[in-house]
């Protein structure tokens, strides 16, 4: 078939077989790989960024210069997971396209449909010229077959790797053809970019793959299956007169081996006690007569059957006891899916479910079935009990008082732990001693070996009385005075004070006194609860009545000469001023241990009236008055 003029791409639209021929630029450990003279009319550069009109064999545009400089994009080869392989840098010539590859292909099969395509990219990182490349294919002679542009291709990203091919059918009489790939525009300003991966392959028909009925080319079985498996391909009708069949099977090493004997496009696989592996076969596809000749068949896709253990035998959580009302937690290892068979019937999809409220008729056993990716199953079990729980009773107790100590009595297990342990006499029997400082709530745990279950119980404590009498007091005698006592506590019972001698209510908390001489008084208080009673004291100081004169005549006859405070020699530090009507001090003592005699300064103080101040006792009122002084 011979085409003239250019043709747009036609990526083949079935089965493409293994490559007649391919070529992606080799690999190697350095970052840069040898010349291809043989393929090429481009000049090679091993050096840093190949100038117009040149090509370089690397790994990556990663580190050039260019790329630093933000003109081309760090760009990777294409070859799938293939670090160390190498792809082709083209910088186009700026006065002359270029040749970029060109290979002879032989052994073709006439009137076979190939595919014939490469992997590029635009490496440019900002506009300019957008490459143009050429696919031709022609005979050994120059005449050409078919020929196409990819157009301008645009700037993208460096992952941008776009594959463009187009498809022929050879004539009766063509069984090798030149292919080349070229540039079809001049550099100069762009037109820089990367080719990887070259193929040429025959485009087959569409095979549909089928396994036991179902369209799909995987199928998963579990180890120790004994069956047959139906493998179908379907090819479309029309891209063969006379179609031939021959199926292959993938070796331990990787290499596809043909199997003579399975020359239909239906082939069933037995599998007796099934070994675990992936086992893979293809449908080859030719015109009657090419069938043996690699290059003139397409391939299907490659069936996978995969045969996998049965998952782990999986470990659920160990027989376990559960008490009536708590929730049943179940658990497993990891696997795809899940499945829980419960006693009642009833099951669950979770790894680890929670079945809430456990009662009797929960109890017996739970099985659950694992299944990993491949749809292989495992089975295990586990034991629940069920058990009652017991009934935590403690025995009321009434209040005591501190120091004093109650028992607490407890029933309903086997064994106890009860908290605080704050003034306990124990904390693991069922009836210890309990005399606590303060009021506290006690808990008690009672198990009868698998569950427990709580009571709580409080052992009030009377707060102790606490009893003030009131500050000391100072009266003079004749006085009267209110007694300030207090009281606070629990349970307060009789009050009343000793002696009762000269109070007005010796059993009210606040009585009136007057006695005639100091007295000590006790004011004591009982509780009603029985509890140790409490006293304290008050002093209540009587002072003499003192008799001041309200004059004097300091004349020298001997008679009333000095003013004579009668009792004030009873006090311990009595303090005495005078002053004249003016507010001039006359006289001041500490103590009076010498009247004042009417003199200031050694002189006579004037007739007249004068003013005094008495001081006798810290907390008792001064006296105070006027005085006259005759002469």
């Amino acid at each position: 078939m011979i085409v003239a003029g250019n043709a747009n791409s036609q990526t083949c639209a079935g089965s493409i077989g293994d490559p007649v021929k391919s070529y992606d630029f080799g690999r190697g450990p350095s970052d840069r790989g040898p010349a291809i003279p043989d393929k090429t009319n481009y000049e090679y550069d091993n050096v840093d960024v190949p100038n117009d009109g040149q090509y370089a064999i690397i790994k990556t545009t990663a580190g050039m210069s260019h790329v630093t400089q933000r003109n081309w994009l760090a760009v990777n080869n294409h070859t799938p997971n293939d670090p160390d392989g190498y792809m082709m840098l083209i910088n186009a010539d700026e006065f002359e396209a270029g040749l970029f590859y060109q290979e002879t292909i032989t052994g073709l099969c006439p009137g076979t449909t190939y595919d014939f395509g490469a992997w590029i990219i635009n490496v440019m990182a900002k506009p300019g010229i957008r490459p143009n490349v050429r696919f031709i294919i022609e005979t050994t002679s120059g005449a050409p077959i078919k020929q196409f542009d990819t157009n301008p291709i645009p700037e993208g990203s460096s992952t941008d790797w776009k594959r463009y091919s187009t498809t022929f059918t050879t004539g009766a009489n063509i069984d090798e053809v030149v292919v080349k790939i070229m540039n079809n525009g001049l550099g100069g300003g762009g037109n820089d970019f990367a080719l990887d991966d070259i193929t040429f392959s025959i485009c087959g028909p569409t095979i549909i793959p089928s396994i036991d009925g179902i369209v799909t080319p995987n199928k998963s079985l579990c180890i120790g299956e004994t069956r047959n498996v139906d493998l179908s391909a379907e090819p479309t009708p029309g891209v063969y007169t006379n179609p031939q069949y021959l199926w292959q099977e993938m070796d331990a090493s990787g290499v596809w081996q043909d199997m003579p004997t399975e020359t239909t496009n239906k082939y069933t696989r037995p599998f007796v006690n099934a070994a675990v592996g992936s086992y893979k076969y293809r449908l080859l596809v030719a015109e009657n007569g090419n069938i043996n000749s690699p290059n003139c068949r397409a391939n299907s896709p490659t069936f996978e059957l995969n045969v996998s253990p049965l998952p782990a035998i999986p470990i659920a959580n160990e027989p376990r006891i559960v008490c009536v009302g708590d929730p049943i937690q179940l658990s497993v290892s990891n696997a795809s899916s899940y499945k829980w068979t419960f006693p009642d019937g009833s099951n669950s999809d979770q790894q680890s479910p929670i079945i809430n409220n456990a009662t009797a008729n929960m109890a017996g056993t739970y099985t659950v079935t694992v299944t990993n990716d491949a749809g292989c199953e495992a089975s295990t079990s586990t034991t629940v009990t069920v058990v009652t729980r017991p009934v935590a009773i403690i025995d009321p107790v009434v209040p005591i008082c501190k120091g004093s100590a109650v028992t607490l009595n407890a029933s309903g297990g086997n064994t106890y732990r009860w908290v605080p342990a704050n003034g306990l006499s124990a904390t693991d029997i069922p009836n210890p001693e309990a005399s606590p400082a303060k009021t506290t709530t006690y808990t008690v745990y009672a198990s009868n070996g698998s569950c427990e279950s709580s009571a709580q119980i409080t052992v009030e404590v009377f707060k102790d009385l606490v009893v003030t009498a009131g500050p000391d007091i100072k009266i003079i005698k004749g006085n009267k005075v209110d007694i300030k006592g207090t009281v606070r506590g629990d349970n307060i019972g009789q009050i009343f004070w000793t002696p009762a001698d000269y109070l007005d209510d010796p059993f009210k908390l606040n009585p009136i006194a007057k006695p005639p001489v100091s007295t000590t008084y006790t004011l004591n208080v009982l509780s009603s609860a029985g509890c140790t009673s409490s006293t304290d004291e008050v002093f209540v100081k009587v002072y003499e009545k003192l008799i001041v004169p309200n004059s004097f005549s300091p004349n020298g006859d001997g008679v009333n000469d000095i003013w004579n405070i009668i009792a004030i020699d009873t006090y311990a530090n009595p303090k005495v001023k005078i002053m004249n009507r003016y507010g001039q001090l006359m006289f001041q003592s500490d103590g009076y241990g010498k009247p004042w005699d009417g003199k200031h300064e050694n002189q006579d103080v004037p007739a007249g009236v004068y003013y005094y101040m008495i001081y006798l006792e810290p907390g008792l009122k001064p006296l105070t008055g006027s005085l006259m002084v005759i002469r």
